[in-house]
Order: structure tokens, then C-alpha cells, then sequence
């Protein structure tokens, strides 16, 4: 993460394509093969910063903060979820530098930092969170100064959602009620690591590209964020989620992973014209290109999101330690998993527990290494990197001496209640390259066109599957679903198991999910979180009724 240091759709890509910005990015005069054979981005000095945290989002005083109150009539179910909390969030430009030996860009941030301000929500405690739009009007280079917020995995109204078309310009604001209330009113279904991130229609890739995305993390009873909790239930896994600084004395650590390009000036750079997928030559960690991280000998919960845009990653240790996975895309597993990789597609999220107390006293240091590589934005490679031949990410400082630990990974950790399927709606949808743009079913995104009407409560179960050699990470907004089958392969157990909201096809994949949708009704869109995919129209409208 970086501090402060001292303004598009499809409609207006001409406009924005033209604005030619000299030293801060890219130059349209430039031809799409100039730009797909840029020189690579400087060199950097890896390990010169530490990882960095951005702070906890505090509460605005008071029930009733504003002058101009939301109407209530506006949101779904709101005299259920009336607001306990409420909150400001300033969508603002800054100039700053991912790491000392690269130039200062120009950042679309969250309240000036990239990640965001980091929520800690709670499972059944509605908030309300008006989120303002202070971008310039110009927007230099790629991106778009219109905006509008998703919060990915919230169980949220359509109304709150962060619909692509319902974009703001700056000088506006939008309010979005949050119930942070499980499907159907399960507990069982309360969820964990959410993120939040810009969601405009034909530029959600170039505004999370530029900055706009944070996270978003929610605690009940059971996950109550406590690992000295006294009640019985709980989990107690490590705790302490950093609110800023460097994270000391915190063992409950988000990570965003995201790849960037640079030019020779080492400002971030982006190809609109590549309609693949950005893939760039820079891994950044929490908004710092390759940093360090100083851990105690004792378990850390690492909570990863590939925030995109496009790479894929296949991460383990560059000692190939084992580490528990025990969440999958921010709902609880029912039981841990021992592994020693594990991947991801764009949006996709991952909990994990390390125990570095396990690594003999000689070890001093370990890196988390991605053995997956790209060639172009379509999806990655066959094949995995040697973990000794495969890039160093983040690296973890150990430090000397034996430390107490009261956390603990249970056997169990969340029940996984049966998904009836009774009399279920069954729906193909395929994903594919159609005469040079990204389809679903053959069509192009249409704001104006239905592609499914869906009866709340019936159960769904949806064949996802590709063609050819691209990969596609699918999400679909407000509900979740199960991985019934991969590849024809029954799943009934392992990281994949449970409930999920994006599904990371690999070109040529066949998946099977199950779904229901429970609480609201209105209109929602699943696409390609490929970001790229996603804005050039691989996307549908689903209208739940």
C-alpha cells in the first residue's frame, strides 16, 4: 500500500483513448503491436519495503450523519436491516509509487490508499456506506472518472449491488445498504474475506487496475476474530487484522495480489487495446512490488484475493512447506485442507493457516513463489514452474525465538448444510472467443436484454464450460453455489469444496454447480472476472423473481 504523496464505457472509449498524457501513460498514438511489444518494466530491488496494511474503516459518529438521509423506501427488506453503522468512502486521485526505484502515477484510490480502508464488518450488523465520487473529471490515460462500487460476495440488494450501468460521475455520491446477513438467515452461511472493488460497465479492469479495490472482512460468533475467545464454539484461529503499519503483533493478514506494468519511466502503464487480458511483469502485494513481511514462529491466517485482472496463480513456499487451506472464496471449509500449492483465478480468495513455528531455527527466511506463467491474457500456461525456477512474490522474514500461540486450526470448522437440488432448473452457459470479442452463449452483454429469469427459492445447477485454449474465472454476483462435478469428476471434498462465487475455468474445462437464490429479487450480472473479458461484453443479465 501506498500513502498520498503531494479524472468510460464503451460510449465514451474514443474520448478517454485520446487523452495522451506523455510521461504518465500510455500514448494511443502507439499501435497495438508497439504496445504488446514494450520493452519490460524496469528493473526493482526486490525486498527494499515491508508489507504494508491499509487502516480499518472507522464509523462515522451518530444514526443519523448525513442532512440527506437515504430513503428507506429505496432498498430491499430495509425496515428488517436498519442501519447500526455508517460510513463515508471517497473514491479520490492520488500520485504515489509502488516501490522506490519506479517513477510517481497517477492512482484512482479509495480514501487515497490502494488497497482501500480495510471494513471489519459482522455477521447480522447492517451498515449503511455512502460511497462519494471526488475523482477529477479527466481521468489521464486509461480508466474512467465514473464509478461504481461492488462489494464481491455481499449478500446485498440489486439496489446496493454495484450494477456496471449504474455509474456515477464525480461530484455525485451513491448510498449502499448492507444487511451482512447470511443467505436465507443460516448461520451457517455467515462469510469471512469479502473485497470490494469498482465495477463500471467497459472499465471495471482499467479502474481496479489503476487502484479502486480493498477489503471487506466480516466475523461472527463462530470466526469471531479472537483466537483467546472464551466461548467453547469458537474457532479461535490467529488473530489481529492490521489496521495500517506493518502488521506487528497481527497474525490475521490480508493479501491482495495483483501484477502491473511500467513504462521506461517506471510509471504504470496499461494497453486498453489489448483485449486478451493486462498480464504485467510486476507482482505487487498489498499496493507494493514485491515487499517483505516479518513473521513470529507461530500460525498466521493469510487471507489471499487475486484482485486482477487476469493472471492466474499457483502459490506455494520456496521450501514447499505444507499450510492448511480453510477457506474458499471467503466461506469457511468444513474442514481444513493440508496442501502444498494451491490456485487461483482472478476474484478467487483462499484462507490459509502457516504455523512458521514448524521451520527448523536455521531458517531465517521463505518466499511465497507463483509457479504459474502467462504468455498473453487469455489464461496461463500449460504446466507449472520448478518452485526454484518459479518468481518470488512476497518474502517472510522469520524471526529467532519461540513465541506463545493460543491459536489453534480445529477439525472442524464450518458445518456445510446439504443443497437440495429437488426439481432444479438446469442451464448451460458457454464461454468462448466469438468474432474477436468475449461471448456468453454467443451474445454480447446487453444492459437492456434478460439473459435468465430466475425464480427466487428454486434450486439452479448451471454447466459452466469453455472451448479451446482460454480460461475464464466466473463469478456471479449476490448468491453462491457448489462445485457439483469438474471435468465430469464428482467434487466431494477438498479446497474446492463448499460454497463459492467464482468458478476458475481453464481452457477446455467442464464445471457443474449448484445454486439457489434466496433473498432479494431484481437484476444481477454474472461474467468473466477476467477484467478485460468482462468489459469487452462477457457478461450476463440475470433477473431473479
Amino acid at each position: 500500500m501506498f500513502g498520498r504523496e503531494l479524472s468510460v464505457s464503451r460510449r465514451s472509449f474514443v474520448k478517454a483513448s485520446a487523452l495522451t498524457t506523455g510521461a504518465f501513460f500510455i500514448n494511443t498514438k502507439f499501435s497495438r503491436a508497439m504496445l504488446s511489444n514494450a520493452p519490460a518494466s524496469p528493473p526493482t530491488t526486490p525486498w527494499m519495503q515491508p508489507l504494508s496494511f491499509a487502516p480499518w474503516k472507522e464509523p462515522l459518529r451518530g444514526t443519523s450523519p448525513w442532512t440527506d438521509m437515504p430513503d428507506p423506501a429505496a432498498f430491499q427488506r430495509y425496515e428488517e436491516f436498519i442501519p447500526r453503522k455508517y460510513y463515508e468512502l471517497t473514491a479520490q486521485e492520488v500520485i504515489g509509487r509502488p516501490h522506490p526505484q519506479l517513477g510517481l502515477s497517477r492512482f484512482s484510490t479509495y480514501d487515497g490508499s490502494a488497497p482501500g480502508p480495510t471494513f471489519i464488518a459482522k455477521c447480522w450488523e447492517p451498515i449503511m456506506v455512502r460511497i462519494k465520487n471526488e475523482l477529477p473529471e479527466e481521468i489521464q490515460g486509461f480508466g474512467t472518472p465514473e464509478i461504481i462500487t461492488h462489494l464481491h460476495n455481499g449478500n446485498n440488494g440489486p439496489e446496493s449491488d454495484g450494477a456496471p450501468w449504474e455509474l456515477y460521475a464525480p461530484g455525485h455520491y451513491k448510498d449502499h445498504h448492507y444487511p451482512n446477513f447470511p443467505a436465507g438467515g443460516n448461520i451457517n452461511e455467515c462469510k469471512g474475506s469479502l473485497w470490494y472493488h469498482d465495477h463500471a460497465l467497459d472499465f471495471t479492469a482499467q479502474n481496479t487496475y489503476r487502484g479502486l479495490a480493498g477489503f471487506y472482512i466480516m466475523f461472527d460468533a463462530i470466526d469471531s476474530g479472537n483466537e483467546n475467545d472464551p466461548n467453547p464454539d469458537a474457532l479461535r484461529l490467529p488473530s489481529g487484522v492490521p489496521n495500517g503499519g506493518n502488521g506487528e503483533d497481527c497474525y490475521d493478514i490480508p493479501l491482495a495480489f495483483a501484477d502491473r506494468q511500467f513504462d521506461s519511466n517506471g510509471i504504470l502503464t496499461m494497453d486498453p487495446f489489448d483485449f486478451d487480458g493486462a498480464i504485467g511483469d510486476k507482482f505487487l502485494v498489498n499496493g507494493r512490488v514485491n515487499p517483505y513481511f516479518n513473521v513470529k514462529r507461530r500460525k498466521y491466517r493469510f487471507r489471499c484475493v487475486d484482485a486482477g485482472p487476469a493472471r492466474y496463480y499457483d502459490f506455494c513456499f520456496s521450501n514447499q512447506m505444507e499450510f492448511q487451506v480453510i477457506a474458499n472464496d471467503g466461506n469457511l471449509l468444513p474442514h481444513p485442507v493440508t496442501v502444498r500449492s494451491h490456485s487461483l483465478g482472478a476474484g478467487e480468495r483462499f484462507d490459509m493457516v502457516v504455523d512458521f513455528s514448524t521451520l527448523p531455527e536455521s531458517t531465517t527466511e521463505v518466499y511465497l513463489v507463483n509457479r504459474l506463467t502467462h504468455s498473453n491474457g487469455r489464461g496461463p500456461n500449460s504446466g507449472r514452474l520448478p518452485v526454484n525456477q518459479s518468481p518470488r512474490i512476497l518474502k517472510f522474514v522469520i524471526q529467532p525465538g519461540a513465541v506463545p500461540d493460543p491459536s489453534r486450526v480445529p477439525a472442524n470448522l464450518r458445518q456445510l448444510d446439504p443443497l437440495d437440488l429437488t426439481n432444479a432448473v438446469r442451464r448451460e452457459w458457454k464461454w468462448t472467443r466469438s468474432n474477436g470479442m468475449w461471448t456468453v452463449n454467443g451474445n454480447l452483454f446487453d444492459e437492456h436484454r434478460i439473459d435468465a429469469r430466475i425464480t427466487r427459492g428454486r434450486p439452479e445447477i448451471w454447466k459452466f464450460w469453455t472451448p479451446g485454449g482460454w480460461a475464464h474465472p466466473i463469478h456471479f454476483h449476490v448468491e453462491e453455489g457448489r462445485l457439483l462435478s469438474y471435468n465430469r469428476t464428482p467434487i466431494n471434498g477438498g479446497v474446492l469444496y463448499g460454497r463459492k462465487d467464482v468458478f476458475a475455468l481453464y481452457g477446455g474445462d467442464e464445471m457443474v454447480v449448484g445454486l439457489r437464490y434466496n433473498d432479494w429479487v431484481g437484476k444481477y450480472v454474472m461474467h468473466c472476472h477476467n477484467g478485460v473479458h468482462e468489459d469487452h461484453a462477457m457478461m450476463v443479465m440475470l433477473e431473479i423473481v
